[in-house]
C-alpha cells in the first residue's frame, strides 16, 4: 500500500479536450484548449478553454493599466535605471498623498498617481468579481465563490478606501510596494497601541490559522482516500461509499471530529472567509473608534499594565552589587 501514496498523480488519462458545459451564446467565446504533461502531476492536464466575456477583458485591462502607472512610477523613482529596478524591487513604493491632501485630488507627483492606480486597480477587482458571479450563474452553480471572493475585497477596500474616507484622508492608506506594504502595517500597528490586542485581529489570525489546518487536514484526508475513490466527492457525499466512510470514522476516532464530505467545505469556507471579514472590522476600529488598543487591551483586562515610570527610581548598579 505504501506505493501509493499519491503526492503527485500516478496515472494520466488521455481524453478528448473537453469544451465545458453549455452556457449559450457566450460558449462561442471560449478560446483555446490544450493538455500539458506537468500540469497533469498536480491536477488537471487540461489548460482551457478560457472564456473571458466583456467584464473579464475590462478587467484585465484596467488591471494593466493599474500595474503600468505603478510599475512606471517605481522605475522614475530609480532614475529609470533597469538594473536599479530589479535590485531594489522589493523596497521600491507608491505612496498615498501626505496628509495635508486630505480627500482632496492631488497633482500626480504627490499622490495623485497612487489615487489613480487604486481606481483602476479597485475597477479591475470588482469587474473580476462581477464575472465570477455571472460565471456561477451561466453553469448553474451556486454563487458561494463570488461571495468568498467579496469576503477578501471588503478587506482591501477598508484598507484602501473605507478607512481613509472615515479617517479624512488618503495618508492612511496602504502604499502599493512589498515591503512598504509591511513597513506600513508594523507603523500602524504601533502608532495604534499594538495591534495585537485588537480583538478582532485576534479572531482574524485564529481564523487565518484555523483555514489552513482545515484545508491541510481536508487535502491531505482526501488524498489519504482516493485509492478508494475519495476524490470523487460529489460522489460521495450522495452515496455513501468506502472512502467516506473510512475518512469519516478517521477523525472520530482520532479527534472526535465529526465532518463529513459536505460539511468540512463548509467549515473551510468560513473559516476562510471570516478571516478576512474580522480583519477588516479590525482594521476599520482603529483610529476611528479605538486609538490605543494597548490601552483598549488594559481596561478591559486583556493586557498587563505596567507601573508608570515615575513610580520606579533609578538605582545606582554600585549601590546594588551590580555593577561588580
Amino acid at each position: 500500500m505504501a506505493e501509493y501514496q499519491n503526492i503527485f498523480t500516478r496515472v494520466q488519462v488521455t481524453a478528448p479536450i473537453y469544451s465545458g458545459t453549455d452556457i449559450g451564446s457566450d460558449a462561442s467565446n471560449r478560446t483555446g484548449a490544450t493538455e500539458n504533461y506537468w500540469l497533469g502531476k498536480i491536477g488537471d492536464a487540461q489548460l482551457g478553454p478560457i472564456y473571458l466575456g466583456p467584464t473579464g477583458v475590462l478587467s484585465i485591462l484596467f488591471g494593466f493599466i493599474a500595474i503600468e502607472i505603478i510599475g512606471l512610477n517605481m522605475l522614475a523613482s530609480v532614475n529609470w535605471d533597469p538594473v536599479q529596478f530589479i535590485r531594489q524591487l522589493f523596497w521600491l513604493a507608491l505612496e498615498p498623498p501626505p496628509p495635508e491632501y486630505g480627500l482632496s485630488i492631488p497633482p500626480l507627483h504627490d499622490g495623485g498617481w497612487w489615487l489613480m492606480a487604486g481606481f483602476f486597480l479597485t475597477a479591475s477587482i470588482l469587474l473580476w468579481w462581477v464575472r465570477t458571479y455571472n460565471l456561477a450563474r451561466k453553469n448553474g452553480m451556486g454563487t458561494h465563490i463570488a461571495w468568498a471572493f467579496a469576503g477578501a475585497i471588503w478587506l482591501y477596500l477598508v484598507l484602501g478606501f473605507i478607512r481613509p474616507v472615515l479617517m479624512g484622508s488618503w495618508s492612511e492608506a496602504v502604499p502599493f510596494g512589498i515591503f512598504p506594504h509591511l513597513d506600513w502595517t508594523a507603523a500602524f500597528s504601533i502608532r495604534y497601541g499594538n495591534l495585537f490586542y485588537n480583538p478582532f485581529h485576534m479572531l482574524s489570525i485564529a481564523f487565518l490559522y484555523g483555514s489552513t489546518l482545515l484545508f491541510a487536514m481536508h487535502g491531505a484526508t482526501i488524498l489519504a482516500t482516493s485509492r478508494y475513490g475519495g476524490d470523487r466527492e460529489i460522489d460521495q457525499i450522495t452515496y455513501r461509499g468506502t472512502a467516506s466512510e473510512r475518512a469519516g470514522l478517521f477523525w472520530r476516532w482520532t479527534m472526535g471530529f465529526n465532518a463529513t464530505m459536505e460539511s468540512i467545505h463548509r467549515w473551510g469556507l468560513w473559516f476562510a472567509v471570516l478571516t478576512v471579514i474580522t480583519g477588516g472590522i479590525g482594521i476599520l476600529l482603529t483610529g476611528t473608534v479605538v486609538d490605543n488598543w494597548y490601552l483598549w487591551g488594559v481596561k478591559h483586562g486583556i493586557a498587563p499594565a505596567y507601573p508608570a515610570l515615575e513610580a520606579m527610581p533609578l538605582q545606582d548598579p554600585l549601590t546594588t552589587g551590580a555593577g561588580q
